[in-house]
């Protein structure tokens, strides 16, 4: 039975394998786990190594366990429409006559509020029953209901404290890879990019090669200095700002920029509007240009360069001289050319797209988002894509 439960969490993202497995074993062995609260427990404790597969590992569970199918997002989480849970929904709603076919052009903080008053419709109209998600009733799934051993309460205030487990509770949903960006996770992400140099004089000691040098010496002690290691990486981060596709976005890059920004010392950030040309802008509404080309001779080509943006334009905009499409910024050469260059001056360089992954091959601008991918790594904008982005920044040349 367990067998199958360590294929789920792979399913789910969570990073299982023979020897977490076999530990479990050992420990249901052992006698550690006499109920199934004990062993969300420490099954967690074998399999889940970092926090961002807590919530993966969470959903997996109860579906295993409890046939409750969690969404990979929060409830109010604007993701959330592309859940496959949330589809699902749709379908449905479409298939009962509750919701008018795509034609009706509801918008998405509708849709959104019709799914959550579904799902509130579901955990609290079913009252007394003993089989749906309720209240009230001898359901094992639910709350405010009768004590029922083994139950599992889906949100709602603990009354009896007979729950197994509390669904609702998802501490760590901040942290699951398939989460956009918070302040929290962004600094985690952040943190794992770092280019330590030595810097200044040898002031610190280097214990190592002391007790190597004193071995060496017969016992008598050689302290041996070196100089301070200090991050000294340089971050470049280009913003697209200023057209409405990437109004629903500004939040979350908003968030990025405070981030990267307190992160890194050594930041400077420059604006451009779908795609860079031959001038970068040093403040958000592009009053104030610098030429690409002094910023590709200025900058170091170990500068770790962050893009940002929907990737999403007109086609003229990327392949056509004076292509683009504000008032006297045309540039003779097109948005491509100057994307090449960047890409060449900085090999250390990547491209975040807040739009979610899932969306790259349709909606708006997926020609141009393919064509700037041949150029530049790209990721999606969610706490997996940072890290993966952060894993391409810091490769060795």
């Amino acid at each position: 039975m367990l067998r199958n439960f360590l294929y789920l969490l792979r399913d789910y993202g969570v990073p299982a394998g023979a020897d977490q497995y076999l530990e479990l074993l050992r420990g249901l062995r052992r006698g550690l786990v006499g109920d199934l609260d004990a062993l969300y427990l420490f099954a967690r404790l074998c399999f889940v190594k970092r926090v961002e597969h807590n919530d993966a590992y969470h959903r997996a569970f109860a579906y295993y366990f409890y046939g409750v199918d969690l969404p990979a997002v929060a409830l109010n989480d604007p993701n959330l429409v592309y859940t496959k849970q949330f589809r699902e929904w749709l379908r449905e709603a479409i298939e009962r006559g509750e919701i008018q076919p795509v034609t009706q052009n509801l918008s998405r903080e509708e849709l959104m509020r019709r799914f959550e008053e579904t799902l509130r419709k579901q955990m609290e109209a079913h009252n007394g029953g003993n089989k749906w998600v309720g209240t009230g009733g001898t359901s094992p799934f639910g709350h405010s209901g009768a004590p029922v051993p083994g139950g599992i309460r889906v949100f709602g205030d603990s009354r009896n404290r007979a729950a197994s487990k509390v669904i609702g509770d998802r501490r760590y949903v901040e942290y699951s890879a398939d989460q956009t960006l918070a302040g929290g996770n962004i600094r985690q992400a952040l943190a794992v990019l770092k280019h330590m140099r030595p810097h200044g004089a040898p002031t610190e000691l280097d214990i190592p090669e002391t007790i190597y040098r004193t071995a060496r010496a017969g016992g008598e002690i050689e302290l041996e200095f070196r100089p301070e290691l200090r991050d000294r990486i340089q971050v470049a981060l280009l913003l697209d700002n200023g057209g409405t596709s990437m109004l629903p976005f500004v939040d979350i890059t908003r968030e990025l920029f405070y981030r990267v920004r307190d992160r890194f010392r050594e930041c400077k950030t420059f604006f451009f509007h779908n795609t860079p040309y031959d001038i970068l802008y040093t403040d958000a509404r592009r009053t104030r240009g610098v030429p690409t080309d002094r910023f590709l001779h200025e900058q170091n080509p170990e500068t770790r360069l962050i893009i940002v943006g929907d990737a999403s334009m007109a086609p003229d905009e990327l392949y056509a001289a004076y292509g683009s499409i504000n008032y006297g910024e045309e540039s003779a050469e097109p948005g491509i050319y100057w994307l090449r260059r960047l890409r060449e001056r900085f090999p250390h360089s990547v491209w975040l797209n807040p739009l979610p992954r899932e969306g790259w091959s349709d909606g708006r601008g997926p020609w141009t988002l393919r064509q700037i991918r041949e150029v530049f790594p790209m990721e999606d904008m969610t706490l997996a894509g940072i890290k993966r982005a952060v894993e391409i920044l810091s490769r060795p040349d």
